[in-house]
């Protein structure tokens, strides 16, 4: 049997097979020998791509050129190289062989007779793998016996490695952090490798591989610290850090709290540290730094879809108002510019007002208050409306994927049909709604699903009439091919408007439903009941569903193929023929998320309303 060296068998080896050098850029000089790197097949592909991607002659050949000399080194280095691949690949007996102009790196007098044979020099690189190794004996041990219990319920369900497997080093190498992973998991932060003992028996053509672990203490948290601000309150960041104190050591645990902090919106970065070292109470100390987000920012957003006309927000933020992370944003935002009545100025819809968000309220981490004031002037094919709007809503996370939030809303303003007499409205209610979220992305989701209900209990001032609108919204997201380039995304909802007639709620309180985030190719709002005018009037009750196949094409390229179908009724179900609208998008991938170009058609025209709809704009449909 043949002891291998952990460090040169494993590690390095596996670092090579796996990882391609990275190109060193270097100019060609007078002593400079081109050269053309060959590979023979071995008949094994997935050897064949590990072989050429550890290859430094193929790397380097054209990136960075050598003189002579510096040739039969780098080949003399590939062989080794290359037989350490072989090994990390179970391949324990195979064999390499490189020639350089068809002599072997070794000759003597070869970097002279290279000087004067052909341009490019040919080299030539072949492996006989020979046959794969496989695991005998696969031992997890502690390093005292006091650990024993903890790395036995580490060990105790399988970690990717077991006798009869491939002999690999990546392998055993991924079964080794498994193992550190699950000990870190379990409480033991100080958990670490002290031994990694691989034999290999030529004979017998099998590896046997022992681990020796220490587990360490089982830990808890300390109070964490939190270090890097200056105009943050440190009392504030310290209540916001304190959940952690006092939990079970947990890598996600901390994660956790760290997206925490970074949620607070005042940091432009979050680092956790954990201590080396317990501290006198057997806790682990861990500091967070923090580096705080410019004071004040300012930005704008523009969008456009074909019937409802461009759109306009302007907004400065001030995201660390009085030193408790407050956000301070006023917006201002214009739309419909230029449609209807020739583009007339007085028939753009306007939006003015600002929101505050304060986390942290009553002295609870988590619980953040968004309180918003708004004065709004519409003008729609549904409606014309002026209004003001104030609500107080406080949100608090249950779990990492569950957000509840609740609180009144006031809606003081006039309103009526497009032109026509408009009615005092006073609308008091009480939101209440809830948001589970397990997907991977905010703006560009490609797994996981999303679900959103809404209740608002509401008493109309003006008629002493009560109603209750309910909202459910649920979306989920395939990732088809494995790597996020083909993503398969689904979208349903579901309202009714439950214990009043529509006739007795303002019109903007009802349910529509048409354009961009609805149902793409059809008017804005057009999808529904209608007045005498033929205006849309509103109902009681609506469904939308839409799915999307969303493919990257090529760098920061997509397309999309949709279709969208919804339907609006008079009753707490919707009834009659549902309008559906298909087509289809290009989407340009930033930083922010992607830029959106959709064009869609109505597959059931509607009189009086456009023959298809253009939408663009930041981020998915959905």
């Amino acid at each position: 049997m043949k002891p291998v060296s952990p460090t040169l068998a494993l590690a390095l080896a596996a670092a090579l097979a796996l990882a391609c050098p990275q190109p060193v850029t270097a100019q060609p000089d007078a002593a400079s020998l081109p050269y053309r790197t060959e590979f023979i097949p071995s008949g094994n592909a997935a050897l064949d791509a590990a072989v050429s991607a550890a290859s430094q002659l193929r790397a380097l050949q054209d990136s960075a050129p050598t003189e002579a000399l510096g040739l039969v080194g780098r080949a003399q280095a590939d062989a080794d190289r290359l037989l350490r691949v072989l090994e990390s690949q179970g391949f324990w007996a195979g064999q390499v062989a490189v020639t350089v102009a068809r002599a072997a790196p070794t000759t003597p007098g070869l970097a002279d007779r290279l000087m004067q044979g052909p341009d490019p020099v040919p080299v030539q690189i072949s492996v006989e793998p020979g046959p794969l190794y496989r695991l005998r004996q696969v031992a997890v041990q502690a390093g005292t016996p006091e650990d024993a219990a903890a790395l036995d319920q580490a060990a105790a369900v399988p970690f990717g490695l077991a006798p009869g497997d491939a002999a690999r080093a990546d392998a055993v190498l991924a079964a080794e952090r498994t193992l550190l992973q699950r000990l870190l998991a379990a409480g033991h932060p100080l958990a670490s490798l002290v031994q990694r003992q691989v034999t290999v028996d030529h004979a017998s053509r099998t590896m046997d591989v022992a681990w020796t672990l220490a587990p360490g203490p089982f830990a808890r948290f300390a109070a964490p610290q939190v270090a890097g601000a200056d105009r943050t309150d440190p009392a504030f960041l310290a209540r916001q850090a304190a959940p952690l104190a006092g939990q079970p050591y947990n890598p996600a645990a901390l994660e956790k709290q760290r997206a925490a902090l970074m949620g607070l919106g005042a940091f432009g970065s979050v680092r956790a540290r954990a201590g080396e070292r317990l501290d006198e109470m057997g806790r682990l100390p861990i500091t967070f730094t923090v580096a705080e987000r410019p004071r004040r920012a300012l930005g704008g957003a523009l969008a456009y879809e074909t019937n409802y006309g461009p759109s306009l927000r302007a907004w400065w933020e001030h995201r660390n108002l009085l030193g408790g992370a407050e956000r301070l944003r006023l917006e201002a935002e214009v739309a419909r510019i230029g449609v209807g009545n020739g583009g007339d100025a007085g028939n753009m819809t306007y939006r003015l007002g600002g929101t505050l968000t304060n986390p942290g309220v009553f002295g609870r981490p988590g619980l953040t208050l968004q309180a918003s004031s708004y004065y709004l002037r519409e003008r729609l094919d549904a409606y014309d409306r002026d209004a003001i709007t104030a609500t107080a809503i406080f949100q608090q996370p249950i779990t990492p994927q569950v957000t509840l939030r609740a609180g009144p809303q006031l809606d003081v303003g006039v309103i009526g049909p497009p032109g026509g007499k408009q009615d005092a409205y006073q609308i008091l209610g009480l939101l209440a709604g809830a948001r589970w979220d397990t997907t991977d992305s905010l703006l560009n989701p490609t797994r996981g699903w999303r679900l959103d209900g809404t209740v608002a209990p509401s008493l109309s001032l003006a008629n002493t009439a009560p109603f209750l609108p309910v909202r459910i919204t649920g979306t989920t997201y395939w990732d088809l091919s494995g790597n996020k380039g083909s993503v398969l995304a689904a979208r349903g909802s579901f309202g009714s408007l439950l214990g009043s007639g529509r006739a007795s709620v303002p019109r903007h309180l009802r349910y529509y439903a048409g354009g961009g985030g609805s149902v793409r190719g059809y008017d804005y709002q057009s999808i529904g009941p209608r007045d005498g005018r033929n205006k849309p009037s509103g109902g009681a009750s609506v469904m939308e569903a839409s799915l999307e196949l969303r493919q990257h094409v090529y760098g920061d390229f997509g397309a999309v193929a949709f279709v969208d179908i919804g339907n609006v009724g008079t009753g707490g179900l919707p009834s009659g023929q549902p309008r559906i609208g298909a087509g289809l998008g290009v989407r340009y991938f930033t930083p922010i998320g992607p830029i959106r170009a959709d064009i869609a058609l109505p597959l059931m025209k509607q009189q009086g309303s456009s023959g298809y709809g253009l939408y663009l704009g930041i981020g998915q449909a959905f």
